[in-house]
This record gives C-alpha cells, structure tokens and sequence, in this order.
C-alpha cells in the first residue's frame, strides 16, 4: 500500500524536524560592513576555520554548528536589535564573536534576560571583564594590558618622549589608562595626550603638535580607519616617530589600509604568532588544508574564540541548552588550547591574559 499524501508530509516534516535538532545555532553581530569590516571578516573566518573543521569530523556530539551572522554595520543600535532576532526569533544557544565595546555592552541585558552567554566578543574593554559580566566570556587579553605592554617596551629600546593619542569613548579611555599605568611604571610622563572623534578622527591640528613636541612614538588608540588617517597626517607633518596601535587593527586589511606607510607600525597581539605554539600550528594547518596561505592575528583570535565555544559545547552534552553551556564555560578550567590555558570561573571570565608585541614588515607581515 503506498502512503497517503498527509502520512508523507508527516514523515517529511518529522525529518525536517530532526535535521534541524541536529544543527546547534549560534549567533553573531559584528560590523561586517563599516570602519571595522575588514578585521571583522577576518576574525570570523578565524573562527569558521575551526568551526567547520568540526563539522567536518561530525560536528559536537552528533550535531552540526551553524553560526549566524548579522551585519551591524557597527552600530550599538542595530547589534542590540540584531541579538533580539538571535535570541528571541532564531532561538540560538549562544552568542558568539561581537565586535566592539559599546556594541556588546548594548546586548548584555538580552544575554542577562535570557541566560544567554556570549563567548569570545572580540573587544578588550576592562567593563567586560572587571566586575565579572555573568554571561560573557572573553578570550583575550584586555586593551589595558596591551597599551601597558607598548608603553613598557617603547621605554625598555630607550623611547622617552611619547604620546597617546586616542578615541572620545570608551574604548580609547580604556586604552589610555593601561598606557598612563605602564608610563608610570616607567617613570615617564606623555609628552602629548589627545582626544580625537571616534565617528570622524581628525588629526589636522594633532599631527603638527605632535612634530612640535618632539615625539618619538606615538600610541594611536582607535579604529583601523582613524590610525591609518593618524599615520598618514603624522608623516605629511614630517615626524618619522615610532607609531604604535592595538590589537583590534591586527588584520591584512589594516596593512593594506596604510600602504607605504606600513612598515614599521607596531601592533599588540592578544595571541602568539610563532609555530611553536600548538594553536598557531593547528590554524595554519588547517587553514593550509582549506587553500588559505597564511592566518592574520585577527583570524587567530577567531579560531580560539571557535575552540572555547566547540569545547563548551562538547561537555554540555548531547542537548545543549543556555544553561548548560553557561554551566560548561564556568567549569571550563586549565583548557589548553595549544600552548595557551583559558580558565574560566563563577568569579572570572578574562580565559586568556597574554599579550604581545609584533611588528609589520617590509612585505605586509606581522613580525614578532
């Protein structure tokens, strides 16, 4: 006897419905369009590398990881509406991988809402850190530590006369704290200390200041936009001073961005760069694997980010929920993700605190 057309449709909804029990959502906002875009795609192409990797080999547990990614053109305002589609309307397990201080700041009352944790947002802001945000999971270092660590090092070669110059937000105070912390510990004073527009950075009136002053390096704590404006205005004025920047412009398209004036811009990393390490190893790898030459900073933090979140997933068990994931990420203790150990805790949500210096090269490379 064959089916009827309603026992048919009966079956074919009941396999639907299992390939959709059998696909873990997560979901993403992040500028993929707007200042920050390069180094955005980069970073989720990071994480997609080792997601997919995963999947490859049958997913966690039986399941596939599908990451959804909204564009926020980075916004504040449309990262908030877009975790609302996530967590009200796609039901996602987890948040993943947001870009930006503020941005991820608008989201935390949905993650609080809905016990919705959020792994790897791709900021180093002490406010995600310092108190302990109950559903985010940072795996990286804070700015702070960074700018501390290019004011130590810039001393340390003999470079006294320095300035900070940096974003009217959040995210540019955040920075300058750690650079007036490790100038301190110096025994050093900046010689310039400026504001500059985070929406439209001008440095007209710094770049000549900065000649006047005498500067020897100068720390630019912005967007990739405003420190490729910076560099280009800097040496238009004629100073040829060391310029230093953070990790968030650590990508390809930040070198491509600043053109000849390129070599020689220092960059912090919130991750190792050497084959020595396990997790450098394993990206390049894989990303070898898949046709890509090389993995850019950016991507590296990507793919860590991608390992945390795959192994919270895996000790949740075969029904992932919110709550499990939460519960699994608070348990997450000494994870060694290839040479570097995230630690999570009730009472600590940093995982990572290493930081590093790298320099771009001649040919457009990020050097150690």
């Amino acid at each position: 006897m064959k089916p009827s057309h309603k026992t048919l449709i009966a079956a074919l909804l009941a396999l639907a419905g299992a390939a959709a029990q059998a696909q873990i959502l997560i979901g993403q906002t992040a500028g993929f369009s707007g200042p920050v875009a390069a180094g955005v795609k980069e970073t989720t192409d990071g994480a997609k590398l080792y997601i997919e990797a995963t999947n490859a080999k049958g997913g966690v547990n039986g399941q596939k990881i599908e990451l959804i990614s909204l564009d926020d053109k980075f916004d504040p305002k449309l990262a908030a509406e877009n975790a609302r589609k996530l967590i009200e309307e796609q039901n996602v397990a987890a948040m993943f991988l947001t870009r930006g201080t503020p941005h991820t700041e608008a989201i935390v009352p949905l993650l609080d809402k809905y016990g919705v944790p959020l792994v790897g947002p791709s900021t180093g802001a002490m406010t995600l850190h310092q108190p302990v945000r109950k559903h985010i999971f940072n795996v990286r270092a804070t700015y702070q530590r960074e700018a501390e660590k290019a004011m130590l090092h810039l001393a340390t070669i003999g470079i006294t006369r320095i300035a900070v110059v940096y974003f009217d937000d959040a995210f540019g105070e955040d920075g300058l704290a750690g650079a007036m912390r490790g100038l301190t510990t110096a025994n050093l004073k900046p010689v310039l200390t400026e504001k500059i527009n985070r929406n439209k950075p001008d440095f007209s009136s710094i770049a000549p200041q900065i000649v006047k002053a005498e500067t020897q390096a100068v720390l630019i704590i912005s967007s990739a936009a405003g420190v490729i404006e910076g560099v280009k205005a800097i040496r238009a004025a004629g100073s040829t001073c060391q310029v230093a920047t953070l990790s968030n412009n650590a990508s390809g398209g930040f070198i491509k961005g600043l053109g000849e004036h390129s070599r020689g811009v220092i960059v912090t990393q919130v991750f190792p760069q050497s084959l020595n390490y396990g997790l450098v190893k394993e990206a390049n790898d894989i990303a070898r694997a898949g046709g890509v030459a090389e993995v850019s900073p950016a991507m590296l933090e990507g793919f860590a980010a991608a390992k945390v979140l795959v192994e919270a997933l895996r000790r949740s068990g075969s029904k992932p929920s919110r709550e499990k994931i939460q519960l699994a990420l608070e348990g997450l203790s000494k994870f060694d993700i290839g040479g570097l150990e995230v630690n999570f805790s009730t009472k600590d949500h940093t995982g990572l605190d290493f930081a590093d210096l790298s320099i771009i090269t001649s040919d457009g490379r990020f050097r150690r």
